[in-house]
């Protein structure tokens, strides 16, 4: 009986260590969703500036269309990004962005860019062939440099032969739940942006064709630290909820854990008593009995 009771004692203290890092984990990935989602107004304060800036060079130029080798590469190959988890604790996270991306990646001519070593790791075990593969940030301060690094990688396959990219990620949506975002990257959508001349025009040390060619990367060079942060957002979150399941499963295991301790105990008890008893019995007996 004593046995059994200690390793009861035993697993309640290993469950408690475990609902103590669980715990702490929710709280990590708590804390980065507020941070991810509080720099998301910046990112987008700074692509509506670019936005306004693409706007007054357009008139510039006098075309609405922008740069012609952008309206040409409408037909060209795709690049498909799939921003992924670089880490567990997520479930289906990683599948859902993977399921999207592989139907736009089975199309011919294709590729599939993974970001997030977890991710890369569900992608391979779906038999997914993965041209290039970069880790997802794991802090909000990482997702300049990452998004950075995606641009330079797209600005490379440009120069290699003509392509189209479209990057995949998931992102909290204001009711419970999450959504998986599609957005088109390249060849560049000028018409998103009306041409609107200042009433005082820049002065400019390029030619509008040049401007509006770097206004149009920096523009991309924001949507894809957009979507890096909206995917660091919505993989916490789905951290945080995994947590909180855990959580919940944990405290039920200790209760039921706790339960069975206090009902170990008390035969425990009453078989300590009953001996007892037998014991006190058993020398009144040898008392009383004659010589």
């Amino acid at each position: 009986m004593t046995e059994r009771f200690s390793k009861i004692q035993e697993r309640i203290d290993s469950v408690s260590q475990l609902s103590s890092v669980v715990a702490a984990i929710r709280g990590i990935a708590a804390a980065r969703l507020r941070e991810g989602e509080d720099r998301l107004n910046g990112v987008r304060a700074y692509a509506e500036v670019v936005g306004i800036a693409i706007g007054e060079a357009l008139a510039l130029v006098g075309q609405e269309g922008g740069p012609e080798d952008a309206a040409n590469n409408r037909q060209a190959s795709r690049l498909v990004l799939a921003l992924c988890s670089e880490q567990g604790f997520v479930g289906g996270y990683n599948s859902r962005i993977l399921d999207r991306a592989a139907l736009l990646a089975n199309v011919p001519g294709s590729e599939l860019i993974v970001v997030g070593n977890h991710g890369l790791m569900i992608a391979e075990e779906h038999g997914l062939q993965v041209v290039w593969s970069a880790p997802m940030a794991v802090h909000v301060d990482e997702a300049n440099g990452l998004a950075n690094r995606l641009a330079g990688m797209l600005y490379d396959k440009v120069r290699q032969g003509a392509v189209s990219a479209v990057v995949i990620h998931a992102k909290t949506d204001t009711g419970d739940g999450q959504s998986i975002d599609q957005k088109a990257l390249i060849p560049f959508d000028f018409s998103r942006f009306p041409a609107t001349r200042s009433n005082e025009p820049p002065l400019l040390n390029l030619s509008s064709e040049e401007l509006l060619a770097q206004l149009a990367e920096e523009y991309i060079f924001a949507e894809l630290c957009e979507a890096v942060i909206l995917g660091f957002a919505a993989e916490n979150e789905t951290r945080m909820r995994s947590m909180i399941s855990a959580q919940d499963n944990v405290r039920r295991r200790l209760d039921e854990l706790r339960s069975r301790s206090r009902r170990i105990r008390q035969e425990e008890i009453t078989s300590e008593v009953v001996e007892l008893a037998a014991g006190v019995q058993a020398s009144t007996a040898r008392a009383n009995a004659p010589d």
